[in-house]
């Protein structure tokens, strides 16, 4: 299990540098937005590559990022129900959601994504907009996307399965506590004299 784990962490850090570097591309989307924009309003022209590379931003940010999101448990859940379980009932819900729904569904688009970039790199596909950009480095980021939310789900089967035998603390647990959405309204009701 050790060997495992060990793997898990290697992936969990895969996903957690994947994650800080997409960061990134959230600014390049706002700000090409913000250009776009202003291009639009003040000289009355537009470009529809420069429109194609703010979807090429967002579709990466949010395929890349799925396993991201998984790492750092903050995926959509059902809280209401699985708030009252105990610790160990979680981890296996999140065990059964992982390999009957999770893993099936991420590696079926990931297979059957593969053929669609595939195909656009060899027919050398462009999009059909008048100045659009090229469709394969689109095509290949859902894969990619897919590729990393497979190995997160794995890497979180690992932890569930050592959770259970003892060997590691609820991994569940490791970001819990404020959000920075909570904690900037702490502050600010600090700030106001409010009580919490």
């Amino acid at each position: 299990m050790k060997n495992l784990l060990r793997i898990s962490g290697v992936i969990d850090a895969l996903n957690e540098r994947v994650g800080s570097l997409t960061y990134w591309l959230i600014l390049a989307a706002v700000l090409i937005s913000a250009y776009n924009a202003t291009v639009r309003y003040a000289f009355n022209t537009s470009s529809n590559a420069w429109l194609e590379i703010q979807w090429y931003l967002f579709s990466a940010v949010f395929l890349f990022c799925a396993g991201y999101a998984l790492l750092h448990n903050q995926h959509v859940r059902i809280d209401v129900v699985s708030g009252y379980l105990s610790k160990r009932a979680r981890a296996w819900i999140d065990i059964l959601g992982t390999l009957f729904f999770l893993l099936p569904m991420a590696a079926a688009i990931m297979w059957m994504s593969w053929p669609v970039f595939v195909e656009a790199y060899v027919r050398h596909e462009v999009s059909t907009n008048a100045g659009g950009l090229t469709v394969w480095p689109a095509r290949l980021m859902v894969p990619v996307g897919f590729l990393l939310l497979v190995l997160q789900g794995i890497s979180e089967l690992i932890k569930r399965v050592a959770f259970l035998s003892g060997l590691i603390p609820d991994p569940a647990d490791r970001d819990q506590g404020p959000s920075l959405e909570e904690q900037l309204a702490e502050s600010l009701r600090k700030e106001r004299g409010e009580a919490a």
